[in-house]
């Protein structure tokens, strides 16, 4: 499941880490009270009744005729001191305690609840003296204490989280500027200066990175497109020369039927070469490009042109070839686009077939041309890998190619929101599906 969108964004980040380290630092500091609290006042009431009840002993050793309970009245139970001769009196369960210490007990009070008490122990030859002390009134203020450290964290985290916002807001407002001015040229495509607006800190340094970056790419788009448009330009002028003198010479009564047929074949492989030209042209300036007549384009009429562009492909090889129309199929751009699309499918069909036929399916569905072969076919997990740029399939050691029409193909078929996809045909060999249809 993936994070929620507030908890990926950097400035929720550092207000969720500071409100939690605040409350953290808050709560730890409140245990730290209360342990340290504790501690403390268990020692120094301890430290007391135990000097207390040794001073009870030694006053009574003084004053053996005088009453000395009267000294303690604050204690309930009073102080209790037994001599040499009374040791045999002392309670059972007063007599398993040490000559000297404080231990913690529970009582039943006058109201019938049992409440705790620290029974302070001091024994020598002559004296056995105990003293009683009830702290549950301590407990009642360690309650209190404990409920008012308790709001205090509340507030103290609340003050972080509050703080957290200001200062998230302070600290990330940089970024929050950069990374508007970057979605705003991400939007409008023209690229600016960013580092004139930041100051000469790190986020200044991911300005100029982010300004260094810009002018390379932007250098390498424009250097490319610029290549490709000359290189299109220039390729025209010749392709234009050979197809007009393939014109006319094909035109002429002289020639017979076999230079016919060869001339026909340079014919083609010019008009090939040209809307090979203006595809490669489209893929660079990233545009798409209709019909001029703004038509659509018949799908069959081009599929049986190129079947007829790369039978070379085949040559002597035992191919049946097969053009099926089911229905037809009509699409929004030009015949140079849909003629390398088809032309990329079906002479990689041609080339790693060696025996058997090649069937190209017009309107197998709604929108879709197919092309199955019975040549080597491919395996499931490599079909998507073929479409990667210098790419080849296993079995085509012995054929020619770099391995870039399909990732011309798929090229295209992003431009113009086509899809295509390659899968083994159940029968042998591979089937490609080219779909028409734009996609949602």
């Amino acid at each position: 499941m993936k994070p929620a969108k507030f908890r990926r964004r950097l400035r929720s980040r550092i207000i969720i880490s500071f409100a939690l380290f605040g409350f953290a630092l808050t709560a730890l500091f409140a245990v730290a009270t209360m342990y340290m609290r504790a501690r403390l006042e268990d020692q120094l009431i301890n430290n007391d009744l135990g000097r207390l009840v040794k001073n009870f002993v030694d006053f009574k050793r003084d004053n053996p005729d005088e009453g000395a309970q009267w000294r303690l009245p604050q204690y309930d139970p009073p102080p209790h001191i037994y001599g040499k001769n009374y040791f045999a009196n002392v309670p059972f369960d007063l007599q398993k305690y040490d000559s000297t210490s404080v231990s913690e007990i529970t009582l039943p009070a006058a109201d019938g609840k049992v409440r705790p008490y620290k029974l302070a122990v001091y024994k020598d030859d002559n004296y056995w003296a105990f003293l009683w002390y009830d702290y549950g009134t301590r407990k009642l203020n360690e309650r209190q204490l404990l409920i008012a450290l308790g709001i205090a964290v509340l507030i103290f985290a609340v003050l972080s989280l509050l703080i957290g916002l200001w200062l998230s807001r302070r600290v990330m407002s940089p970024v929050t500027d950069l990374a508007q001015r970057i979605r705003t040229l991400r939007q409008t495509g023209k690229p600016e200066p960013l580092a004139p607006h930041f100051a000469d800190d790190e986020v200044g340094e991911l300005a100029t990175a982010f300004d260094d970056y810009s002018r390379r790419i932007t250098a390498i788009v424009v250097r490319d497109r610029d290549f490709n448009a000359d290189v299109s330009h220039e390729l025209r002028t010749p392709l234009a020369v050979i197809s007009g003198t393939t014109e006319l010479l094909l035109a002429s009564s002289q020639i017979d039927d076999k230079i016919r047929e060869r001339l026909k074949r340079i014919e083609r492989a010019a008009k090939q070469s040209t809307e090979l030209t203006n595809a490669l042209l489209h893929l660079s300036r990233s545009e798409r490009s209709a019909p001029n007549d703004g038509e659509t384009t018949d799908v069959a009429r081009v599929a049986e042109q190129v079947i007829d562009v790369y039978r070379s492909h085949i040559g002597k090889k035992p191919i049946d070839v097969r053009l099926e129309v089911e229905q037809p199929v009509e699409v929004v751009a030009p015949s140079s686009v849909i003629s390398v699309a088809l032309g990329n499918l079906i002479g990689n069909a041609f080339k790693y077939t060696q025996k058997g036929d090649v069937i190209i399916t017009v309107g197998a569905r709604r929108g879709v041309v197919t092309v199955e072969d019975s040549g080597p076919g491919i395996k499931p997990e490599d079909a998507a890998k073929l479409f990667q740029r210098g790419v080849r399939g296993e079995s085509s050691e012995g054929t020619k190619g770099a391995g870039l029409g399909l990732a011309i193909v798929i090229r295209l078929c992003r431009l113009y929101d086509w899809h295509v996809d390659l899968a083994p045909r159940p029968q042998g060999g591979a089937v490609a599906t080219l779909d028409f249809r734009l996609r949602p």
